[in-house]
């Protein structure tokens, strides 16, 4: 029955609106709400498990937790998630309404598909406010990187006009590979000119992530996927060195908006995406 996943889907609930707030404001989450929320879904479970004799709803949870935490790893290292990302998908992991192993793998799924769909939405909107917010130097830039990449351009067009003649499908692949790279560069040109930022030394934070590796004297300190630590910081205040830091686009309010989505699809539709892909199976 979803009515034992209520409390869960309140808790995080209000728990991802709080990581929103933090994001936006700060551009990070702090660890210890995210840890919260993961000790706070395994407790309850545990509590409702030894309540009810009903173990199994604590092992799904933690085999729940188990899986994310991989997938969340995996996305943090490719550079998809943020540290505070990674840690609120793990937590979502936990929270999922599964009561068999059929479940937790249709219902992972489902969820991260809707996350990623509302994602991309939701970055482009977010990448065509600062677009704009910054019309000149995203102009400017767009107008660079277009020029770099021209003969990409020129080879989908030449492929495109001989798909023309092969066949339509080699006509539609040659426009979306025209659309996809228009959009790399579009992407990379907001990235370059709009979330590139000259920090000083003062304002650097812990997980700050370098544009590019920093000499000061005989040492480096390096890009890293883990962002700056506090002996770089300390390390770059020391030589008084401005450096340039890449902004993220905040992501939690894509979490919080695909988390409404399937909590209003589990507990008032009754959608299982079990069901859903069992019916073209």
């Amino acid at each position: 029955m979803i009515e034992k996943y209520y409390f869960l889907f309140g808790l995080a609930i209000v728990w991802i609106m709080f990581a929103v707030v933090q994001d936006l404001k700060k551009r990070e989450v702090a660890n210890w709400l995210n840890f919260s929320l993961i000790a706070f879904v395994l407790a309850y479970r545990a509590f409702y498990s030894a309540l009810n004799d009903a173990w199994w709803f604590l092992g799904f949870g933690l085999l729940g937790f188990g899986v994310f935490f991989v997938l969340a790893n995996a996305l943090y290292y490719g550079k998809v998630f943020a540290g505070g990302d990674a840690k609120l998908f793990m937590g979502i992991g936990a929270i999922l309404p599964v009561e068999s192993y059929s479940d937790l793998i249709y219902e992972g799924i489902g969820f991260i598909f809707v996350l990623f769909i509302v994602g991309a939405i939701y970055s482009v909107i977010w990448s065509g406010y600062l677009a704009a917010k910054m019309r000149k130097e995203f102009d400017k830039e767009f107008l660079k990187n277009f020029k770099k990449t021209r003969g990409l351009f020129v080879l989908v067009i030449a492929f495109g006009i001989v798909g023309f003649f092969g066949g339509a499908w080699w006509f539609y692949i040659a426009a979306l590979l025209f659309v996809l790279s228009l959009f790399y560069v579009y992407l990379f040109s907001v990235e370059r000119c709009c979330m590139i930022k000259l920090i000083k030394p003062g304002k650097l934070m812990e997980g700050d992530w370098l544009d590019k590796d920093v000499k000061i004297g005989r040492r480096v300190v390096k890009r890293s996927v883990h962002g700056l630590s506090a002996d770089d910081i300390n390390l770059l205040r020391k030589a008084r060195k401005e450096v340039l830091i890449k902004e993220g686009i905040p992501f939690t309010p894509a979490f919080l908006i695909a988390f409404l989505i399937m909590v209003y699809a589990w507990a008032v539709l009754g959608f299982r995406f079990l069901e859903f892909f069992s019916s073209f199976l």
